[in-house]
């Protein structure tokens, strides 16, 4: 017996909704400032190639706010006959998309600088004319990247608070972009100053560094991602434990008093989870519609991001869930 939560015409619990709209009002800040600093990066790049790679890396981060203010108006469409399951898995898809761009460029960037120090291309920073006054363009540069340093650390902790409530890894991987964002003016400033010490190396080195550090993004974002998409087991939003709402579905559908023994198939859709929830019953009792209603409200109630049950009584689990089902009842 199947049950579905019509998310559309059912509101989101209110302190739920309320992160949904601060995430979406971050990342329209997070727009506006990649504006100004893409900008500002532009205007004082020179022929640095550590500028040059934090400019395209400042390019980049457009991709991740935009997927995700994307993929969060497309899973509030309805559900309809051709799309019964609605647009939750929206949100995967833009984690591949912006993961995928972080993949392509980090790895770009890094043959590109390593070409540089290989060919023992040496760069130079000129002056520029301020007030009558001769200044070397690397103080700008370096001024430019500890200014721009700033909104990506501060919007980047604000994220990475609302992404675990909210289940939304596009979020996470955004405040991860906004980490290696502040890691790339920090290194970038160093390659500039090392320029100016003489140190011709230096700016290739650090543009490597930076170009390092966003190819692992983009590989660790794409293998979350497409685990996502195929269906593999839920995690938390940085993808390093199983989900803690795997192990309460368990207990709940193992705790009924007509269960011998439980367990469930969960989906990761995005931000919410379909559970296919396969149950035992012990001997002397029946799976009545009753008891299996109460099961599917019961699930409903664990968790807002549990938004569609399917309950089957069965003889015998599956056998890929056989192995974590745990003491039967007796």
């Amino acid at each position: 017996m199947a049950a579905h939560h019509n998310i559309e015409n059912e509101p989101l619990p209110e302190e739920v909704a309320a992160d949904l709209r601060r995430a979406v009002r971050l990342e329209w800040a997070t727009i506006v400032c990649l504006v100004l600093i893409v900008g500002l990066v532009y205007a004082v790049m020179g022929n640095s190639q550590a500028m040059k790679t934090a400019w395209i890396e400042d390019m980049l981060s457009f991709v991740p706010p935009i997927a995700f203010l994307i993929g969060v108006h497309m899973t509030r469409r309805p559900a309809t006959a051709e799309r019964p399951y609605g647009y939750h898995r929206a949100i995967g898809i833009a984690h591949v998309v912006a993961a995928t761009a972080l993949l392509v460029m980090g790895g770009y960037l890094v043959v590109d600088s390593a070409l540089k120090l290989i060919t023992v291309d040496h760069p130079t920073i000129g002056g520029i004319q301020l007030f009558g006054t001769t200044l070397w363009l690397g103080w700008l540069m370096m001024a430019a990247m500890v200014v721009t340093a700033i909104p990506p650390v501060i919007l980047g902790r604000m994220k990475l608070k609302l992404a675990p409530p909210l289940h939304n890894k596009v979020l996470y991987a955004d405040a991860d972009m906004n980490k290696a964002d502040w890691m790339t003016s920090l290194a970038a400033t160093v390659g500039v100053a090392g320029i100016g010490l003489g140190w011709w190396w230096a700016d290739s080195a650090a543009a490597i560094v930076i170009a390092t550090s966003i190819l692992k993004d983009g590989i660790t974002n794409l293998k979350a991602a497409v685990a996502g998409l195929i269906d593999a087991r839920p995690t938390s939003v940085d993808n390093k434990d199983p989900h803690p709402l795997l192990g309460d579905i368990d207990a709940y559908l193992r705790g009924l008093d007509w269960v011998h023994t439980a367990g469930a198939r969960v989906r990761d859709e995005g931000q919410v989870f379909h559970v296919e929830g396969f149950v035992v019953p012990r001997a002397a009792e029946l799976p009545t519609p009753d008891r299996i209603q109460a099961a599917q409200r019961g699930l409903f109630d664990l968790d807002w991001k549990v938004r569609d049950v399917t309950i089957t009584p069965v003889r015998r689990l599956p056998s890929v869930l056989e192995a974590h089902a745990g003491p039967s009842r007796h």
